[in-house]
């Protein structure tokens, strides 16, 4: 399961997904609240990680906007407010529960468990498409025309992740740290190598190219070639 973090303390942002990779989950980081409410809208996330206090949008209008959108999706707000008119704020902004800092990661992973188990919201996305290419991320299937492509994980996350940021260059520091998780480069071929295999599985034969690289900028899933 995805776990979206808003927090725009990169530190404290960092150890929380160590702790949930460690857990089995997967993680994306948004610093800044404008950028969190723009990933949590695109429905791609089992449970929000919110930060109370952030730039550009502070994390209770983050939950009230998506509550006003009827997304369901489950949120833990994170604050250093934890008196009790505080945390009754939060939950009635439309957050699921409220984790005052400082907080034990223990109970951090702990409180996204019982909120996983919630099971998925109702508007969770669970299938892209770009033209003829469709992935179910419920059952990790990835077609084209019809026809089933077979992915190795890493190629399946790499093609997750470019799908749901469709239209959009993705850069290599974006790939690195939400489908390698790392936070330096290491200075490898590595992505170029997944990419290189990854469109020869989708587009090798086919008319319309989907899969391109921005010299200089990144990679991009087009949704728009004619």
């Amino acid at each position: 399961m995805r776990v979206l973090i808003v927090e725009d303390d990169r530190t404290a942002a960092d150890f929380l997904a160590k702790a949930l990779g460690e857990a089995g989950y997967q993680t994306e980081i948004a610093s800044d609240g404008e950028t969190g409410f723009e990933l949590a809208s695109s429905g791609a996330f089992g449970v929000l990680i919110i930060d109370r206090m952030l730039p550009k949008l502070d994390g209770l209008s983050i939950v009230e906007r998506l509550r006003a959108r009827r997304d369901r999706t489950p949120v833990l707000i994170l604050s250093a407010l934890g008196a009790v008119d505080d945390r009754v704020k939060g939950l009635r902004s439309g957050g699921d529960d409220y984790l005052a800092k400082p907080y034990s990661l223990v109970e951090l992973v702990a409180r996204v468990e019982a909120l996983t188990r919630r099971g998925p919201s109702e508007g969770a996305v669970t299938t892209y498409s770009v033209g003829d290419l469709v992935l179910d991320r419920l059952s990790h299937k990835v077609t084209r025309g019809g026809e089933t492509i077979l992915l190795q994980p890493r190629e399946y996350r790499l093609l997750e992740y470019l799908m749901r940021h469709a239209g959009q260059v993705v850069t290599r520091t974006m790939l690195l740290e939400n489908v390698w998780d790392y936070h330096f480069d290491p200075q490898t071929n590595v992505i170029d190598v997944h990419i290189s295999r990854l469109r020869s599985k989708i587009d090798k034969g086919q008319d319309k190219p989907l899969l391109e690289t921005v010299r200089g900028a990144g990679y991009m899933i087009r949704n728009d070639r004619r």
